[in-house]
């Protein structure tokens, strides 16, 4: 099949009060619109047409990277008038099939049914049952049964206000029907537009059939159009990321409590706790437990790994056996080998740190090396910015660095050094020295505590 893909995405999304245009705000981390284009590559179409408009630069520069072609609707006059600003983009042998980058939850087994509705004398029409259909164009139906026309809510009687029977918006058809259909629109309605729904009628009266794709549940033609809405089909969202993730073995300790907002794959044993937030692309190994409300993005978890309460992981590599948190903040950069521990209180950025090393209490390591079975006490710091640059720091093999030190880089600390504690250090200390950089301590006699008066 030779297949044409038109996305409108012109609206503003006024009821969303906000200065960002609606296809870019997010349900599970992605742009609406992301959510739209996945489905339109999955169908593997070669010619995708966004309709832009209301902060059409924007949305340009956020999916700049998409084999797309991008189509100005200067002035937003109706879903008919948006489709009618990509005719001469579309092939006169193509399926055409139109989609809305804010309807961001469609299966891509829905859209493959619809698609094969079309035929030189059918095309598909997407509908939906809804409880409570209010805001919704009507599917009319003849007295056979099939669909003769759409009607807007405010144009519809009130008879046809009573049908349940809704329309998605998302339908399949022929360019060559297309061609021929929308310049004959009209906008005598009450909103004075042209809608691309009134090209059903011109179905009917052509002796086009109007084969109708039921979606199985309204949240996978549901529109954002205000906040309620957005937060509703996130809830949704994340319970079928949840689902899924509990039928590969995952334990979750509360579904309700839990949000990916990328991709996450995780091994056997994975057990994560309540409001954990997982963004980009996160690999977890297995036996892995994760405590309650870290937030980890764009990192490799290696197994049996445990991960304590409040712990902030971001584009970091944990080989394994590692024991991080609570309270942990591991910055992009960060490497962990096997069995490294990281402490309460403990910021790490670009630091690499060896098999079995720990850094166990508020200490900050930053552009750093260090060996494998270092031990880090409290309270040390790499001085590794001077205000302009940044250096690093180096640690040996079996080094002890005591509690309260600063390690003023650059600086290379030998293989078995130890630091002591309270030490400032800013040159390099061999393998196996001692380092001691400390004002000498002087006991008084007689001293008097100073007394208020």
């Amino acid at each position: 099949m030779l297949l044409d893909i038109v996305i409108l995405a012109a609206g503003k999304g006024t009821r969303m009060r906000s200065s960002l245009p609606k296809v870019l705000h997010t349900i599970g981390g992605k742009p609406l619109l992301g959510h739209v284009l996945d489905a339109a590559k999955e169908l593997e179409s070669d010619n995708i047409n966004i309709i832009v408009g209301h902060g059409s630069e924007l949305v340009r520069e956020r999916m700049s990277g998409e084999n797309v072609n991008f189509i100005e609707q200067k002035e937003q006059l109706g879903t008919g008038h948006a489709v009618q600003q990509v005719l001469g983009k579309l092939r006169d042998e193509a399926t055409v099939l139109i989609l809305y980058g804010d309807v961001p939850l469609t299966p891509i087994e829905t859209l493959e049914e619809l698609l094969e509705q079309v035929s030189d004398t059918a095309m598909g029409l997407l509908t939906v049952e809804l409880e409570d259909p209010d805001g919704y164009g009507r599917i009319i139906r003849n007295s056979q049964g099939n669909a003769k026309a759409i009607v807007e809510q405010k144009d519809a009687s009130k008879d046809q206000l009573a049908l349940n029977e809704v329309n998605s918006g998302i339908m399949a058809v022929s360019a060559k029907c297309l061609k021929q259909w929308l310049p004959n629109l009209s906008n005598d309605n009450a909103q004075g537009e042209y809608y691309l729904t009134d090209i059903i009628e011109m179905a009917a009266e052509n002796t086009i059939d109007i084969n109708i794709v039921q979606a199985e549940d309204e949240m996978d033609v549901l529109g954002i159009n205000n906040r309620i809405q957005q937060a509703e089909l996130e809830r949704y969202y994340q319970s079928v990321q949840a689902m899924i993730l509990l039928e590969e073995g995952v334990s979750l300790l509360d579904p309700n409590r839990f949000d990916c907002r990328g991709e996450l794959y995780a091994g056997n044993d994975v057990t994560i706790d309540v409001n954990c937030v997982f963004e980009g692309e996160v690999e977890i190994g297995d036996n892995v437990s994760i405590g309650p409300n870290c937030v980890i993005s764009n990192s490799r978890i290696g197994s049996n790994t445990v991960i304590k309460a409040n712990s902030v992981i971001e584009d970091t590599i944990i080989e394994g056996n590692s024991d991080i948190g609570p309270f942990a903040r591991l910055r992009p950069g960060t490497e962990l080998g096997l069995g490294a521990k990281v402490g309460n209180f403990v910021e790490t950025k670009k630091a690499k740190v060896g098999k079995g090393s720990k850094i166990n209490h508020l200490s900050y390591v930053g552009d750093a090396e260090i060996g494998d079975d270092v031990n880090v006490g409290a309270g040390t710091i790499t001085c590794n910015y001077d205000g302009v640059n940044k250096f690093k720091t180096t640690i040996g093999d079996g080094s002890f660095i005591g509690s309260n030190s600063s390690l003023v880089a650059p600086i290379n600390i030998g293989a078995g050094a130890t630091v002591g504690a309270g030490s400032t250090v800013n040159k390099d200390i061999a393998d196996n020295q001692l380092a001691v950089s400390r004002a000498k301590q002087r006991n008084i006699d007689g001293w008097v505590k100073p007394t208020k008066k």
